[in-house]
């Protein structure tokens, strides 16, 4: 599917329809890594507007259970699809079946370790001690050979591995926010059709929520470009901005559309 940034005009149909937006955090609804008063204020139009919002994010369990409770959405999925919490109840619940966390995450642990005798300038992140799922490390400094070469070692040890612009993520296999976004449709949502869904993200690791076969309407903030050429599943359209801006920029459409 050839890219094209948004025009109102060819979207304002399926705009009308979205009733759940399901959006990645960092890079998406951050700008320089903060949330602004925009971005506040559109979560508030939407809320005024009675069109959900959840969160997905590839960051951990503990991490995400705080932040639920202070905006104005209707939970969050973390870990790239792990665990998540409804705002009503903030509590973390499971998503990935996992027998024995302990020995899931020694297992992880381990695996990271091998990992790292390849490339020793790795470092665990400082939120594994908050994670159930997953185990991260920090890869600003990563080139693009080294993460496919992760990605590799992870395949042949039976892992899934994804990255955003901020953290690498050992993983279980399928584990990734759309089967997480399905599972929580399909369980509390299953009068919404997809096509009133909009998924929304930055990264390799929201790649999943690209997928049209699944998602329709999926959007990808300005900042996607940098990754494009990484990427199996595109997104269907592309925001004119940046990080918060772009997704600000989406509500605005939407709002206009219902008017």
């Amino acid at each position: 599917m050839s890219l094209t940034k948004i025009n109102f005009d060819s979207v304002k149909n399926k705009l009308k329809k979205i009733k759940l937006i399901a959006t990645d955090i960092d890079g998406t609804l951050t700008k320089n890594g903060q949330f602004s008063s925009q971005l506040l204020s559109s979560l508030e139009t939407l809320k005024q507007h009675n069109i959900l919002v959840l969160l997905i994010t590839g960051r951990s369990a503990g991490w995400c259970q705080g932040l639920v409770n202070y905006l104005p959405v209707l939970g969050i999925i973390a870990e790239n699809g792990g665990v998540y919490a409804l705002k009503e109840s903030q509590r973390m619940k499971p998503l990935t079946a996992i027998n024995d966390i302990i020995e899931h995450r020694q297992l992880l642990q381990n695996n990271f370790e091998e990992i790292r005798q390849k490339f020793p300038h790795l470092q665990p992140s400082s939120d594994n001690q908050f994670r159930v799922t997953d185990w991260t490390f920090d890869c600003h400094e990563c080139s693009q050979d080294e993460l496919l070469t992760i990605e590799k070692i992870c395949q042949q040890k039976k892992w899934g591995f994804t990255y955003s612009h901020i953290q690498g993520h050992l993983k279980p296999l399928n584990q990734n926010k759309a089967n997480g976004l399905t599972t929580l449709k399909e369980t509390y949502f299953p009068e919404l059709s997809y096509s009133e869904i909009m998924t929304v993200g930055d990264s390799p690791n929201d790649e999943s929520l690209f997928d049209k076969n699944l998602f329709p309407m999926n959007v990808g903030v300005a900042n996607i470009a940098k990754y494009l050429d990484r990427l199996e599943h595109q997104p269907g359209y592309i925001t004119n901005l940046s990080e918060s801006d772009g997704f600000c920029e989406l509500v605005q459409l939407i709002i206009t559309s219902i008017n």
